[in-house]
């Protein structure tokens, strides 16, 4: 009798395979090939490796599906669907200003002018193509509206502190800078306070620029809002908490709002320093 991964399989399933890798477990190692050729699993050693990389690919395969359809990912994916449809509408939004000015008097610039151009009748073959492309920019900055909406409905439930302390948006993005809310969970406070200034730090790192004082996190209003001079302070206060809430996210999952109580007295604190003081 045999507690390998192989007991009680059939040697073509593939997918029962993989599940007994992901799903099982030995007190202690053994002589496994042995004991598969012992059970009929294989007829020798050569092949019960063969069987083993199938399932193992397998396993690794459905584990890379699993993650990628977790709550988490899907909003990555969404922000980052957000960011390319925005950036886009904007690259092509300045490309029918461009092109409109050449035909019409009333030109401008950006999304909504390039709204305004896919409201027009066209006149010709040449307005039609233009009429077209201005349509599509307003698609895409409609698009990334939705994919937005799709992010602050759906952050609360994934990342509820998150959520709550850095808003929707920036919680998603910080989920997509680290790789997703397990990775994010166990970064330091000093690594999520600089993610998305990573050319910066790798810049001081070489010896050619100063240490960033923050990264993405710089969006956050606790940052914004709080004099140059004792920024740094303020980034380093809201990545700890942020720290703490993604930890709680991950391995409980329940709200805590004193958090955001406990980051606005310290934001207070630091803001209501002189302007004169010294960046602690």
């Amino acid at each position: 009798m045999t507690d390998g991964w192989f007991a009680g399989l059939d040697p073509d399933d593939v997918d029962g395979g993989a599940r007994a890798i992901r799903d099982g477990s030995a007190d202690e190692p053994a002589d496994w090939p042995a004991q598969a050729v012992e059970a009929g699993f294989a007829a020798d050693e050569d092949e019960y490796y063969d069987r083993l990389q199938s399932a193992a690919v397998a396993a690794a395969r459905g584990a890379a599906r699993d993650s990628e359809r977790a709550d988490d990912r899907q909003l990555i994916h969404a922000v980052r669907a957000m960011d390319d449809c925005r950036r886009t509408a904007n690259e092509l939004a300045e490309r029918v200003a461009e092109w409109a000015a050449s035909r019409y008097d009333d030109a401008g610039s950006g999304v909504e002018y390039a709204r305004s151009v896919a409201d027009r009748s066209p006149e010709d073959a040449a307005d039609e193509r233009l009429i077209s492309l201005a349509d599509r920019v307003a698609g895409l900055a409609d698009e990334a509206d939705a994919h937005r909406a799709f992010v602050e409905r759906t952050a609360p439930d994934v990342v509820p502190n998150l959520a709550n302390l850095a808003d929707p948006v920036l919680a998603a993005r910080l989920l997509d800078l680290a790789g997703g809310l397990e990775a994010l969970a166990k970064k330091p406070s000093g690594t999520v306070q600089v993610l998305g200034a990573e050319d910066a730090l790798f810049a001081h790192l070489r010896g050619r620029a100063p240490s960033p004082k923050h990264g993405v996190i710089y969006t956050h209003e606790a940052v914004q809002g709080t004099h140059p001079e004792h920024r740094g302070s303020a980034a380093r206060a809201l990545a700890g908490k942020l720290t703490i809430a993604a930890r709680i996210d991950h391995y409980s999952g329940d709200l805590r709002p004193e958090l955001e109580a406990q980051l606005a007295d310290r934001i207070d604190t630091i803001q209501a320093r002189s302007t004169g003081g010294e960046d602690q």
